[in-house]
């Protein structure tokens, strides 16, 4: 009897249940809408973070750079032998730590055993200006004036005299040719690469670092390094009069990486002149939850070290990227909330007239012999009905909107700045080198719209919610009807 003469009243009154279906559809796709691009947003700041970090790193360790003691300016300076060859080629290396002081690498285990700290390896960054060319050697050449005169006022009697004189040598020719090349270098423990540097890239061509080759004269290079210097897999190239053989060509996973080179930790170190040092700690924490509580243990037992999290990096992250995000987070999560409350007033609202419009129906019910209860059921029966048709309405309109955002694409920019003291070069330097500025990587990141099942799960349940506060209202006042309204109601 209920499902009869549920079908019977909807089907009487179609106009008014797609109104209030139509409300909550527009309430629950806005809430799906606002939701899924939230999750766009999340995911990519995430590719962003992760280009500074690398996949599985949850923060940094690492030690501000000091001030250059006074009288020194910390650049590099190349010194050239003089030669007496008249062409010369003459080419050196000066290879700098970057990214703030060095520490000690006894301090990666000491950080690994911290609590909260699931692993943790060092890393080794390095700056290298390459200055090559040749030098040709002048050569000294004497100039030559002569003049003359006639009459006896400078020669003898009857004779004409002339002078000539010998001016001093001077010079001529030579010079200088000489080409700067900077380039970035990491070092890297090659019997963990899921966490540092290298892990967010993809080995493209050839093969990544072996655990034996902690001491190897082997390299992996960036696309664009590799690219640039017409570098492939068996290419050599040598750093301060070592040779090393590239193995493979790595290609960032989610933006353009800052290094150009990587070596195992070792031969980095011996090249930068820091034997057992490391400049930078990557740590994975047990927890992604405990992070602030494992940063906090960390620089309480480890003093002088600045430990940097993902929240610290999010915080630097500007450009359209940051602006959407914050639009997603508050204005866009305020605004589907208020038009869902709005939506859920105007579906009760609607039952409610809609109840008061059928006071001879109900009153006749009551009657026949049906209780308050039964009148209250059948109501709250048609205001569910309505809900997940409405529900049903809200996730498509939903499901089409966040499809079109993924179709479309849209691109986003984000800008890094620096986090740490004294930029990443070395001292007074930014990534580019000694005695640049300081500079920000622009990446730009398209934004998706992936909607999960929680997200369904949620829609689901906002329309059984609309549907029963609508259906508490209407039955309320269809529960307070009496028979005798039925009467009144008769013309």
């Amino acid at each position: 009897m209920f499902g009869i003469y549920l079908k019977r009243e909807l089907s009487r009154r179609k106009k008014a249940a797609l109104v209030i279906a139509m409300g909550l559809a527009l309430g629950i796709a806005l809430v799906i809408t606002v939701n899924s691009v939230s999750a766009g947003m999340n995911q990519a700041q995430d590719k962003v973070l992760k280009s500074l970090y690398g996949l599985g790193t949850d923060m940094t360790v690492t030690k501000a750079q000091s001030a250059p003691k006074a009288g020194t300016s910390g650049g590099p300076s190349f010194k050239f032998g003089a030669t007496s060859s008249s062409s010369s080629s003459q080419s050196s290396d000066r290879v700098n730590t970057q990214g703030g002081q060095v520490l000690a690498s006894s301090l990666v285990t000491k950080v690994a055993a911290q609590k909260g700290v699931s692993s943790a390896v060092g890393s080794l960054t390095l700056n290298v200006t390459k200055v090559d060319g040749s030098f040709t050697q002048g050569k000294a050449k004497s100039t030559t004036t002569s003049g003359s005169s006639s009459g006896s006022q400078q020669g003898g009697p009857g004779g004409g005299g002339g002078t000539s004189s010998t001016g001093a040598p001077q010079v001529q020719g030579g010079g200088a040719n000489f080409n700067v090349n900077s380039y970035s270098v990491a070092g890297i423990d090659v019997t963990n690469q899921t966490l540092g540097p290298l892990s967010t890239s993809k080995i493209t061509s050839g093969k990544t670092f072996t655990a034996s080759q902690t001491n190897a004269k082997v390299a992996v290079v960036s696309a664009s390094y590799a690219k640039s210097k017409k570098y492939k897999v068996g290419s050599t190239f040598k750093i301060s009069s070592t040779k090393f053989t590239v193995i493979g060509i790595a290609t960032p996973n989610s933006s353009e990486s800052t290094i150009d080179v990587y070596l195992p930790l070792k031969q980095a170190q011996t090249l930068g002149d820091s034997k057992n040092k490391v400049t930078t700690i990557y740590v994975k924490a047990t927890d992604s939850k405990q992070i602030s509580a494992v940063k906090s243990t960390i620089q309480k037992n480890i003093s002088g070290t600045t430990v940097t999290t993902s929240a610290d990096l999010a915080s630097t992250v500007s450009g359209s990227l940051s602006t959407a995000s914050n639009l997603a987070t508050s204005v866009g999560k305020w605004l589907s909330i208020a038009v869902l409350v709005a939506a859920f007033l105007v579906a009760a609202l609607l039952t409610s007239s809609a109840v008061s419009r059928r006071v001879r129906e109900f009153g006749t019910l009551k009657a026949l012999g049906w209780p308050s209860r039964k009148v209250t059921r059948q109501v709250v029966g048609e205001s569910m009905v309505n809900g997940l048709i409405g529900g049903g309405l809200g996730i498509a309109l939903g499901l089409a909107a966040a499809y079109t955002v993924t179709a479309i694409s849209p691109k986003l920019t984000a800008q890094l700045g620096s986090t740490g003291g004294g930029g990443q070069g070395g001292p007074g330097g930014g990534q580019g080198g000694p005695g640049q500025q300081a500079t920000q990587n622009t990446l730009e990141i398209a934004l998706n719209a992936p909607v999960s099942l929680t997200t369904i799960a949620l829609a689901v349940g906002l329309a059984v919610t609309g549907g029963l506060i609508a259906g508490a209202m209407g039955g309320w006042r269809a529960s307070r009807m009496r028979p005798a309204d039925a009467l009144r109601s008769v013309s």
